[in-house]
């Protein structure tokens, strides 16, 4: 039996998952600097 099909997509996953999570942090930063601005501009 080849092994490379399910490392290909074991690593395809890690990489997707990565990406993903990577973009979420992202916008969620952002969103959180956006209210952070919002904050400091109401004083």
């Amino acid at each position: 039996m080849n092994h490379w099909p399910f490392i290909v997509a074991a690593y395809a996953l890690t990489i997707a998952g990565t990406l993903g999570v990577t973009g979420w942090a992202w916008a969620s930063m952002r969103r959180a600097e956006r209210l952070a601005d919002q904050l400091r501009r109401d004083r």
